[in-house]
């Protein structure tokens, strides 16, 4: 009975492959040559995952990726159909910027950052990279970026507030 629970779960899990790039390893004989995946995981209410894979086929990687992704999924604060606050998220020469919306704007992003907005449930945001275009360090910068977002009760009882006192400025866009 609890095997056909984990697999409901599994089938409801939102999976988007963000970059699918052939790498190579130089040999003696010459050039190894292999793929590697990348892939997202959500289910699209603010739980996310990223892994990424390497095999000598792409469905292989892109096996061992979407599986490594469900291993690090964690939970990312929203707030309604946004985030809570702006943020800025870095990952080697990667910047992204993240700066929540009023209801019904979008996901105003490219790529790699559209791709983990969507799967974690995020429906109206703005957002900007900068710097290196490296796809996966754009990811990881997003990635770093939700990481850093707080929730507005727990925030609350570190400044010694009631979450209604800090609500008005917290919602202010």
């Amino acid at each position: 009975m609890e095997n056909l629970e984990y697999q409901s779960v599994e089938e409801q899990l939102d999976e988007r492959v963000i970059e699918i790039a052939r790498v190579s390893k130089t040999v003696k004989g010459g050039r190894r040559l292999r793929y590697r995946v990348t892939v997202v995981v959500g289910d699209n209410n603010g739980q996310i995952g990223m892994g990424s894979g390497k095999a000598n086929a792409v469905p292989d990687a892109m096996r061992k990726a979407s599986e490594t992704a469900r291993k690090n999924m964690k939970k990312v604060n929203l707030y309604k159909t946004t985030i809570p606050h702006e943020v800025y998220g870095r990952c080697g020469g990667a910047v992204v910027m993240m700066r929540p919306a009023s209801e019904g704007t979008g996901v105003i992003s490219g790529g790699g950052v559209r791709a983990v907005l969507e799967v974690a449930g995020v429906h109206d945001i703005l957002t900007k990279s900068m710097g290196s275009a490296n796809l996966l360090n754009v990811v990881k910068a997003t990635f770093d970026a939700l990481d850093q977002l707080k929730n507005a009760s727990d925030e609350a009882v570190l400044r010694g507030k009631s979450a209604e006192d800090l609500a008005p400025f917290w919602d202010r866009r």
